[in-house]
């Protein structure tokens, strides 16, 4: 795996893209500079590694826009020392993201082919998140609770199982909505028994689905 001044140079210019389109906190601007995107993409795409865009890593799913991951990051309000679980690994680049803010990060993956390759990836990387090939939808019970959950697919709903995993204080980031389009939603749990849900504005993921594969 290479890093080379070109692929700096690239990682630079989209830091000042996701700047421009609004991204504030300097600790995730450092993590979009620091990480080699190219690392997560298949060799035929490297070469727009660096754009602002998604782009697809085999298994129907895709590797998420910088801004929309830097987005989803900066919603999440992460502290260092957090306990975060993420649904979908995917590619392992915004997983990779996270662990550079100092979280604990706990990632589930139902496609299997894509849970062998990202471990492999980040621990290649020396990146030490606790690895988990399952069923999103149910998250990890015996983990909870988590002081954040990321959701990095589209649900129909807000996963109600997941919300009871949820710490009192903690957030949840969550892309609500059906393959048209999601709005982006932060719920944030008050106490045992009272959530507080706000609208974030219109994303468009893959589709989060139930099982594994």
């Amino acid at each position: 795996m290479t890093d080379s001044y070109r692929h700096k140079g690239l990682r630079k210019k989209l830091v000042d893209i996701i700047t421009q389109k609004g991204i504030k906190d300097q600790r995730i601007l450092d993590a979009i500079g620091k990480v080699p995107r190219h690392y997560f993409m298949d060799s035929g795409f490297i070469e727009f590694a660096y754009r602002d865009q998604a782009f697809p890593i085999g298994s129907g799913q895709t590797i998420s826009q910088p801004y929309t991951v830097a987005f989803q990051t900066e919603l999440l309000q992460v502290e260092k020392h957090n306990k975060i679980l993420e649904i979908g690994t995917g590619s392992g680049y915004q997983c990779a993201i996270l662990l550079e803010l100092g979280a604990k990060v706990y990632t589930i993956e139902r496609q299997r082919e894509l849970f062998l390759k990202s471990r492999a990836l980040l621990i290649k990387m020396s990146y030490k998140p606790y690895f988990y090939y399952g069923d999103g939808y149910k998250g990890l019970p015996n983990n909870a609770p988590f002081d954040k959950i990321l959701i990095t697919a589209g649900a129909p709903e807000t996963p109600k199982e997941l919300l009871k995993q949820l710490k009192v204080g903690g957030r949840m980031v969550v892309p609500v909505g059906g393959s048209s389009g999601q709005v982006m939603i932060s719920v944030d749990r008050l106490s045992e028994d009272e959530y507080k849900e706000s609208e974030h504005g219109y994303f468009s993921f893959v589709p989060m689905l139930k099982g594994k594969q």
